[in-house]
């Protein structure tokens, strides 16, 4: 049974049309009363253009696992092993995941502290009161409404109680219920805030950097931030925000290094001419290594050669895949020359391509 032949007939009559065949009626009737659910990898996803997709989504958080080993889905993209909220999230704009994500905390509050230590959201600069300069705002550095200046090590707003060698006041490691890094581990984060700075300097030329370490059992861990945004008043607007999240866990004279990294991207333009474009998202990748270690300062080494090597390589694949897919389908939707240029250049191919089959 096929359509084409209808097709044939260009004006069928009633009695001439096509018809259901009388033994497919009971399987029509069936479908309809229990149509049949896709399985995952038949869903249709937005298109890549539409917004760039969650490539890898990884809950690892090593201040709070008390393994300290990073859970990372294994499959990238099967709207079945995300949580509805995360599934939800994928699919707005992250531009404004801040907000998507106070109105889902608002409708269930059971799920706070969940999406707050799982979600990645555009970071926000704040000045340090006490040395004047400005540093980035995370979960890492956060306990409640207070965050922890890699500059100055304090609270603010500041707090009562405040932990030393890494514990809080309630046991807790890392950052949170003021727990502040022990003092080999606050050394280095000095020394990784001071290197990174230069690593921004160097490779954005302007914006703000901020590094955070707290204690584990059998190492350390941290959090690279960097941030640039874009002169504020131009018509091309755009903010870069890289978090980049380890674990090194120390083992004699190597040290085995975790690093997650998250890149979120919002561009935006707006031209009389041209007019409005949107291009936002985020990627996330993984990376292990194991790497030698002769004191503290090649820990900062090896960290800051981990993030440049992760970054170059995410850099690169926004440009190449994201970028040119974009440019592509901006490319079929508009044209820059006329539609009269359009239609000479296109009879010229043709004149040149029989005058060579001739």
């Amino acid at each position: 049974w096929s359509r084409r032949k209808c097709a044939s007939s260009p004006h069928p009559s009633s009695s001439s049309r096509c018809r259901i065949p009388p033994n497919r009626l009971h399987i029509i009737t069936a479908i309809r009363s229990n149509p049949p659910r896709l399985l995952a990898s038949q869903r249709q996803l937005p298109p890549p253009w539409l917004t760039i997709p969650l490539t890898r989504r990884c809950t690892y958080n090593p201040k709070s696992h008390a393994s300290h080993s990073p859970t990372p889905q294994t499959d990238l993209n099967p709207l079945d092993s995300l949580p509805p909220t995360s599934d939800l999230l994928r699919r707005l704009n992250p531009k404004h995941t801040a907000d998507h994500l106070n109105a889902i905390i608002s409708l269930a509050p059971d799920l706070t502290e969940d999406l707050l230590s799982s979600v990645d959201q555009p970071l926000t600069i704040r000045r340090c009161k006490q040395t004047g300069r400005e540093y980035l705002l995370c979960d890492y550095n956060r306990d409640g409404d207070s965050y922890r200046s890699p500059w100055s090590n304090q609270f603010d707003p500041p707090l009562d109680e405040a932990g030393v060698g890494g514990v809080g006041a309630g046991g807790s490691e890392g950052a949170g219920e003021g727990a502040i890094p022990s003092e080999r581990v606050r050394k280095m984060e000095m020394k990784a805030n001071d290197a990174f700075d230069v690593y921004r300097d160097l490779y954005y030329e302007g914006g703000v950097s901020s590094v955070y370490f707290w204690n584990l059992d059998d190492g350390f861990a941290g959090v690279v931030l960097l941030k640039k945004s874009s002169t504020p008043g131009s018509s091309t607007q755009g903010v870069w925000d890289s978090i980049h999240v380890f674990e090194a866990i120390e083992r004699g004279r190597t040290t085995h290094y975790k690093l997650t990294s998250t890149v979120i991207l919002s561009l935006a333009t707006a031209d009389n001419g041209l007019g409005d474009m949107d291009l936002s998202g985020n990627m996330t990748r993984q990376v292990e290594q194991d790497m030698p270690v002769d004191n503290d300062d090649s820990h900062i080494a090896n960290v800051g050669r981990l993030v440049e090597d992760m970054e170059l390589k995410m850099r690169n694949l926004l440009q190449e895949v994201y970028f040119g897919k974009a440019k592509d389908v901006v490319g079929d939707l508009r044209s820059v020359g006329s539609l009269s240029d359009g239609a000479r250049d296109r009879e010229a191919q043709r004149e040149l391509i029989g005058s060579m089959r001739k």
